[in-house]
């Protein structure tokens, strides 16, 4: 859920921002850059820190191999992709890229949900919950990719 409000926290703050006079933030465009970009910054660092690192790891769907070193490589991806949202010439194909990289990481939250894990002594959010919440996270990457 946090990742949730960083994106929509982030948006509305970063639009208030552009409404306020930072030009590099004028319009919805550019703040759905930002809060896209702070929920992948809180993601990707998530990879990398204890406890949740150890939780993640569990999440990968057993049949897949080297589970820890997904977790690293997710995780990079996730952190160069918020950078590269925030900058125009590369918010693009950052938007691309995370888009693909949403969907191709989906199995891992579907697993964690069928097996009852938890992230960070909680359970994992719903399946239902999940999925929307997914949806919105790639539609938000689409909208970047696709907007003016």
């Amino acid at each position: 859920m946090v990742p949730f409000i960083a994106l929509l926290v982030g948006a509305a703050v970063a639009r208030l921002a552009g409404l306020a006079g930072v030009d590099a933030l004028d319009g919805w465009h550019p703040a759905l850059r930002f809060g896209l970009a702070l929920l992948f910054v809180m993601t990707g660092f998530a990879h990398f820190m204890a406890p949740r690192r150890e939780d993640l790891i569990a999440m990968v769907p057993p049949r897949l191999p080297r589970p820890a070193m997904l977790v690293t490589v997710t995780g990079v991806l996730e952190l160069a992709g918020a950078v590269g949202l925030l900058i125009p010439a590369t918010a693009r194909p950052s938007a691309a890229g995370l888009a693909l990289l949403m969907v191709a990481m989906f199995p891992a939250n579907v697993s964690a949900a069928r097996r009852r894990l938890t992230l960070a002594g909680r359970p994992v959010t719903p399946l239902g919950t999940r999925t929307a919440m997914q949806i919105l996270y790639v539609g938000t990457a689409l909208t970047i990719l696709f907007g003016p």
